[in-house]
C-alpha cells in the first residue's frame, strides 16, 4: 500500500486534530511503512533504514571531491592544476611562467617577482577587449610588488590582485567562472 495523496491528506487532518489524534496518524503511517515494507521486493534492511538517518559517507570521512559534469564555458581557459614545473590549463601542459589571457596561454618572460616590471606587464593592456582584472600568481609565498605597477595599472583601466600561486588560479578560475574579463600571469611555486 503506497501513500497516496487521499491517504496524506487525512493525516494530514488527522494530525491538526490533537494529541491523540497524532498518535494515530503516527500509527497510521507506521502501518503503511509496514506495508510498504512486506513487498517481496524490498528487504528488511532497506525499510529499518527508512526511519532513520544514517550518515553518508562523505559525513565519515569528511572529505570534498569536485567533478566536472560538462563544461559550461566552452573554450575559455580554465587552470585544472599546478605545479613547481608549470600549468595544465583546459587540458594543455604549459612549463615554466605563464600568461593566460582570454582566448590563450603564452609564455611570460619571467623568472621570478624580481623581474615583474611596466615592460612585463605591457602584454595585459595591449589587448582587446580591455581586461577587467590581472590575478597575478607570484610563487609559493605572496611577495610585495613595487606600488608604481598598481598605478601604472589603474591608469591603465586594470585592477590588480597579487596573490601566491594557488590562490591565484582559484581566484582567475572564480572570475572566468563568472564570465569576467580576466587574465592572469603565473609563476610556478618553488619546490619546498
Amino acid at each position: 500500500m503506497l501513500i497516496t495523496s487521499d491517504i496524506f491528506a487525512r493525516l494530514m487532518f488527522i494530525k491538526r486534530e490533537g494529541s491523540k489524534s497524532k498518535m494515530a496518524a503516527s500509527m497510521l503511517v507506521s502501518r503503511n511503512v509496514v506495508a510498504v515494507c512486506r513487498r517481496p521486493y524490498m528487504s528488511r534492511y532497506v525499510c529499518r533504514h527508512m526511519s532513520r538517518l544514517q550518515p553518508t559517507d562523505d559525513e565519515l570521512y569528511v572529505r570534498t571531491t569536485v567533478s566536472l559534469l560538462s563544461k559550461e564555458s566552452e573554450g575559455l581557459p580554465f587552470i585544472s592544476s599546478y605545479s613547481h614545473h608549470g600549468f595544465t590549463v583546459s587540458g594543455d601542459r604549459v612549463i615554466g611562467p605563464l600568461a593566460v589571457l582570454p582566448r590563450s596561454l603564452v609564455h611570460w618572460n619571467v623568472s621570478s617577482v624580481k623581474d615583474i616590471n611596466e615592460e612585463s606587464l605591457s602584454l595585459f593592456h595591449l589587448l582587446e577587449p580591455k581586461i577587467e582584472i590581472l590575478v597575478l600568481g607570484v610563487g609559493a609565498i605572496n611577495h610585495k610588488l613595487d606600488p608604481g605597477l598598481h598605478k601604472f595599472l589603474r591608469q591603465k583601466g586594470i585592477a590588480l590582485e597579487v596573490q601566491d600561486t594557488p590562490h591565484a588560479c582559484s581566484t582567475f578560475n572564480y572570475l572566468v567562472s563568472e564570465n569576467r574579463v580576466v587574465a592572469a600571469g603565473l609563476i610556478p611555486p618553488e619546490k619546498r
